[in-house]
């Protein structure tokens, strides 16, 4: 099937290009400008004349200092009081790193995910990062977890600042939208509890580097990030959607070469070395049964105090949650597919991913993470975002409360009780699937995408940009 192209090739730029900011193209923050003196004037033309020192970018990073402050703001009463017992429930400051460094053996051997008998479930590249981080701290009479802790916030930190740039610069003409990376309250509160954030900082530059049509170092990326975590490989799914729909094919290929190629450089040495410590994380994802916050444990938390209701068991859950995320991707595909134009990759990246985290066994809290830079490029509404964000801290308390409950030796009076959390877990997956929605309708109605209302196709097109359409469901024949 086949019609008209809907868009035609991008024209060259000429000089800067004019940026759009916030004040002017979103109604809700436009409200909250009479402070500052209202919104821009019509007559400026931001990005084509110089801001002086305070560029995008360091107004950017500044933001991003402020929020990671208090990040570890967030988690002083863990500092000063220590993570131990249920310290990190009752005051919502609980991190990985901390918990791991003892029980996954960092204390005795930095390098304890390679040793023999090793049970770290993490992919090989956060385990090389969790042991490089180990190995920077010395021995000693002193809080080392607490050092632990320190020197990873201060990497995610400067992550969190590349993931923040990138974003700006793959946003085309609204670098401003970034700022929701900057300031996402998710990402205040939940970017320090594991290492997510090197495989968001990979996937981000991937986008970064496929804006710029850069397809095989594009797929590099992407195979480093899912050497740390697996969500980044469904960046592919965006690209195979477009690939059917433009008929371009070869973008696909170079960047499936570039991903296998650098996934297989960092896994293959491991896997030789010690098969049984590698293969480790494959099997406890396939064993483990229902994580925390995931739908599949609200369900059985919900089974387990109603009468004639079943829990689930790990193989029953691994086939509903990959049979509804599978579902899930076909229908993303129809819809990439029915659109009256070609969606914009990051639409369909969010997409998928948003996908597999409603469906996924577990929803840890630091998953928002993923989410956010794709969002903030996705759909740059601040309202809904917000939105968003306010049900994601409602999920982020509750899942602590819910733990401090079940561990500590105090009143049920005295604690919120589990029926909180599920609606929390709840609330936060249909304020998810309202932001898909968002999504899904723009890219029925352009007309209601921010951004292509500012006169953008699609700023991360990359290899696709101004490719006719070749194949689109519903499209008249002979048209």
């Amino acid at each position: 099937m086949s019609h008209t192209p809907t868009q035609g090739p991008p024209k060259p730029r000429v000089g800067p290009v004019r940026i759009t900011v916030p004040s002017r193209s979103d109604a809700f923050l436009r409200k909250f400008t009479e402070v500052i003196g209202g919104p821009l004037g019509r007559h400026s033309s931001p990005g084509r004349i110089s801001p002086g020192f305070f560029t995008v970018e360091r107004v950017l990073i500044i933001l991003t200092v402020v929020a990671a402050l208090l990040a570890v703001a967030s988690k002083n009463a863990c500092r000063m009081n220590g993570w131990g017992g249920t310290n990190s429930y009752e005051w919502a400051c609980y991190s990985d790193w901390t918990a791991l460094f003892h029980a996954r053996g960092f204390a005795e051997n930095p390098f304890a995910p390679f040793a023999t008998g090793a049970e770290f479930e993490y992919p090989v590249l956060m385990s090389v990062v969790a042991s490089l981080t180990a190995a920077l701290i010395p021995a000693g009479e002193y809080d080392r977890a607490l050092a632990f802790f320190d020197v990873n916030f201060l990497l995610m930190v400067g992550l969190w600042m590349v993931v923040v740039i990138a974003t700006a610069r793959t946003a085309g003409r609204r670098p401003w939208d970034a700022a929701m990376v900057a300031l996402g309250p998710g990402i205040i509160l939940a970017a320090s509890i594991n290492w997510d954030m090197w495989a968001v900082a990979f996937l981000a530059l991937a986008m970064l580097a496929w804006s710029r049509q850069n397809t095989f170092l594009a797929g590099v990326l992407i195979g480093l990030g899912t050497a740390m975590k697996l969500f980044p490989i469904l960046f592919f799914g965006a690209v195979i959607v477009l690939a059917i729909r433009t008929g371009r094919y070869r973008p696909l290929w170079v960047s499936l070469g570039g991903a296998a190629l650098s996934w297989t450089a960092v896994n293959l040495p491991f896997a030789v070395v010690n098969f049984d410590a590698w293969k480790h994380f494959f099997t406890f994802t396939e064993d483990r049964g229902a994580g925390l916050s995931s739908f599949w444990h609200i369900w059985n938390v919900t089974a387990a105090v109603v009468p004639g209701m079943a829990t689930l068991e790990a193989s029953a859950i691994n086939v509903l949650a990959m049979g509804l995320f599978v579902a899930s991707c076909a229908a993303i595909l129809y819809l990439g597919l029915r659109a009256p134009v070609a969606p914009r990759l990051s639409q369909l990246v969010f997409l998928i991913v948003a996908s597999f985290v409603m469906f996924n066994k577990v929803y840890s809290p630091q998953f928002v993470v993923w989410l956010i830079p794709l969002a903030a490029l996705a759909w740059p509404k601040w309202k809904d975002f917000l939105i968003w964000q306010l049900f994601e801290v409602l999920h982020f308390w509750a899942i602590w409360m819910y733990l401090y409950a079940s561990t500590a030796d105090i009143k049920p009076s005295n604690t919120f009780p589990a029926s909180f959390y599920v609606m929390a877990v709840l609330a936060h997956m249909v304020a998810t699937g309202y932001l898909m929605y968002r999504v899904s309708e723009s890219m029925f109605r352009p007309e209601l995408d921010p951004v292509r209302r500012v006169g953008q196709f699609d700023p991360q097109a990359g290899a696709f940009a101004g490719a006719p359409d070749k194949f689109v469901l519903g499209a008249r024949r002979g048209v």
